[in-house]
């Protein structure tokens, strides 16, 4: 259950030496009279006759700035609202006859890391999460380590390349079942130990209580998406995989922010509502459906909101479409389907 498809990885390495001229046969090489090719004939360089060089879109002259607009994301973030009351979305192709509606207040469902062990006293899972940097850090390290590490596609992997893969600014993805009877997360039982105490779940109990959100018939897909920092880009709107196998079936998102006690945007996907169930059974399995081109008014975007006790937001993909955030301000997230 812990294999995952994972296209060819390849890594290349690419070197140059290029000598520098000096001395003797520089000087003398500089000194002689050049000649033009054949064929050939002396332009005069004032001359008006002289065609300007042509020059690429790119390389008219603007700074590094303007070319690439970098974003002080924990400042963009700040002017973009939550939005959690926008109006649902339709389509011009929806069947309005046949198509189910989605009841309100059931598209994007917020959870609390205290609401996945209720019955483990006084474990301040949520508090401590939020509040403390080192834990987060070391809680999402060792997930990785973990999944990398049990994960059949990576285990023939060079040492170079599993530290490249395990990079915290690099994405990875695996499974996030637990079912077998050897304990398959131990470095995150050692950290959920440490930070929270004798009393704190398995690394295991852990990974499969957020997977249980997933509901019936799950994929087990795991994923920690990092995005891209420090820029605005569009949205890309699509569904996972339009469909909700078990009817039930969710997609979970635990969220990682950038800095202790954070309530705001940027660290969840953002997501439309939508009034009826966009389900594309046709549909490959596990190929994303893409509205390619689609432009979303302001009005339908939700930014859902991290913050204590909403470390967690689950949908199904068949009531939203959704994309990663236009301005990203997180660590990561980690998605379980």
């Amino acid at each position: 259950m812990h294999s995952v498809s994972i296209a060819t990885i390849l890594i290349f390495a690419y070197g140059a030496i290029i000598p520098s001229t000096s001395g003797f046969a520089a000087r003398d090489a500089s000194s002689r009279t050049r000649r033009p090719p054949p064929n050939r004939t002396r332009r005069n360089p004032s001359s008006s006759s002289s065609p300007k060089p042509k020059r690429a879109p790119h390389q008219f002259d603007h700074t590094k700035e303007e070319a690439r607009p970098f974003l002080d994301n924990n400042l963009a973030v700040k002017e973009q609202l939550v939005n959690d009351d926008a109006p649902e979305y339709t389509f011009e192709d929806d069947d309005t006859e046949q198509a189910t509606i989605i009841p309100d207040g059931t598209h994007l469902v917020y959870f609390s890391l205290d609401e996945l062990f209720p019955n483990i006293a006084d474990l301040g899972f949520s508090h401590k999460f939020c509040t403390d940097g080192k834990f987060r850090d070391d809680l999402r390290n060792s997930m990785r380590e973990d999944i990398f590490d049990s994960t059949p596609a990576y285990e023939n992997l060079p040492a170079k390349a599993r530290k490249i893969l395990l990079l915290p600014d690099s994405s990875l993805q695996g499974s996030w079942t637990c079912r077998d009877e050897t304990l398959r997360m131990k470095k995150l039982t050692e950290v959920l130990k440490h930070h929270l105490g004798e009393q704190s779940p398995t690394g295991d109990e852990f990974m499969e209580a957020i997977g249980s959100l997933c509901g019936s018939e799950p994929s087990y897909h795991w994923i920690d998406i990092v995005g891209v920092m420090n820029r605005r880009i569009p949205h890309s709107w699509h569904q996972d995989t339009g469909r909700s196998r078990g009817g039930d079936t969710k997609t979970v998102l635990l969220g990682f922010p950038k800095e202790d006690n954070y309530s705001g945007v940027g660290v969840f996907s953002h997501a439309v509502k939508l009034k009826y169930e966009k389900s594309s059974k046709e549909h490959a399995l596990n190929d994303p459906v893409v509205y390619a081109g689609l432009k979303i008014d302001d009005e339908y975007i939700v930014r859902p909101q991290f913050e204590q006790g909403k470390e967690i937001v689950m949908f199904r993909d068949v009531d939203v479409i959704h994309s990663s955030p236009d301005v990203a301000y997180r660590s990561s997230v980690m998605r379980f389907m």
